[in-house]
């Protein structure tokens, strides 16, 4: 009895030690690498998929590169490189469409290819349609080294990213404007769909997304002169105003400030080209057809005739990943708008991307 009652008591003993240990695990890495944090950007990248910094055979061509920034940190044990459905059909429309432009896809997590398997995951797939495109690449950001020599060296050693209350949105905000200061060009949100061509647009432009606000999903500065500068001005309104509290402060709010100052105008509707500088400061049409306030209207089969209206005159959509994330769509019945512009655009993501895109 008492040897059946010391066993009973071992098996208990082992099965928390078990269960501990996994919960450490859980702990360890899991926890840290929540959609909210950043921790995975301090980590070392050994064998993965190369620095943007080390690729010296084959650097950004200035001015003619679009940049895309994934800041997540959910990548957990494996650090194998992962992309949503609809993240890739952003980077495949843009390459689609401009097959003149480099356009890059750019990780803050350390992270490698995985392995070649009999059953490939939906991302491998994925990532392999991508990559059939001659100008697609794939490459790793290390942000201490990223910020070396630019104005936000020092900030950034401030640690103030991390500190941040949305620490993986203001991230993306401090990318967009650093990787433009570095190499020009264009920065999409990884919610867009290109639908045109965008070299008619010229350089140095961003667009309306009301009357009080520019938007900062699509931004557009040349590698030098006017267009650096203000790629300039934006980086150091970053260092100077950082508010981490504040969840849109340091994004469309640089830009709005910045445009500001340099067009000497305070509300966004009367921000002429002239009174700019040349800046286009372009209509909501151009890549915001569709308000946020109405971001439903690409799931709504019922209103998809209005929502075509309405883009007609767009080079691009933004369909506010913030809010529709968690709408899906099934790929069985592709009657909505989102699913037509996907499949027209960025064919190769929506097939891989299953029963649900």
């Amino acid at each position: 009895m008492i040897h059946r009652w010391t066993s009973r008591r071992h098996r208990c003993y082992g099965t928390i030690a078990i269960t501990f240990t996994i919960l450490l695990i859980i702990y360890a890495f899991v926890i840290p690498y929540t959609n909210d944090s950043i921790a995975c950007f301090d980590e070392i990248a050994i064998g993965g998929i190369p620095d943007i910094l080390d690729d010296e055979s084959q650097p950004p061509p200035k001015g003619k590169s679009i940049f895309f920034h994934e800041t997540s940190c959910n990548l957990l044990l494996g650090q194998t490189v992962t992309i949503a459905p609809r993240q890739a059909c952003a980077v495949e429309s843009a390459a689609r469409m401009n097959p003149n432009f480099t356009v890059y896809l750019l990780y803050t997590s350390p992270i490698r290819y995985a392995n070649a398997s009999f059953f490939p995951s939906k991302s491998e797939r994925i990532l392999k349609e991508l990559l059939k495109y001659d100008n697609i690449r794939i490459r790793r950001v290390d942000l201490n080294r990223y910020t070396k020599d630019t104005p936000l060296e020092l900030w950034y050693q401030t640690r103030e990213l991390q500190k941040s209350k949305y620490p993986n949105s203001h991230a993306s905000d401090v990318l967009r404007y650093l990787s433009l200061w570095k190499y020009g060009g264009t920065y999409m949100d990884l919610d867009v769909v290109v639908m045109k061509n965008l070299e008619e647009l010229g350089s140095n432009y961003a667009a309306a997304e009301s009357q009080q606000d520019v938007a900062a999903g699509v931004l557009n500065f040349d590698h030098q002169g006017f267009g650096h500068d203000v790629a300039d001005m934006c980086i150091r309104e970053i260092r100077s105003t950082f508010k981490g509290y504040d969840w849109g402060y340091n994004g469309p709010g640089v830009i709005t400030r910045t445009l500001q100052k340099l067009c000497q105008e305070k509300h966004v509707k009367i921000m002429s080209r002239e009174k700019c500088k040349g800046f286009k400061v372009l209509s909501p049409d151009s890549f915001y057809p569709i308000s946020w306030k109405n971001w439903s209207l690409y799931f709504d089969s019922e209103k998809m005739h209005i929502g075509l209206k309405m883009i007609k005159p767009s080079y691009a959509i933004h369909v506010w990943n913030k809010f529709s994330r968690d709408t899906i769509i099934s790929t069985s019945r592709p009657n909505v708008l989102y699913s037509v512009i996907a499949k027209k655009f960025c064919p190769n993501a929506y097939r891989e991307s299953g029963d649900n895109f």
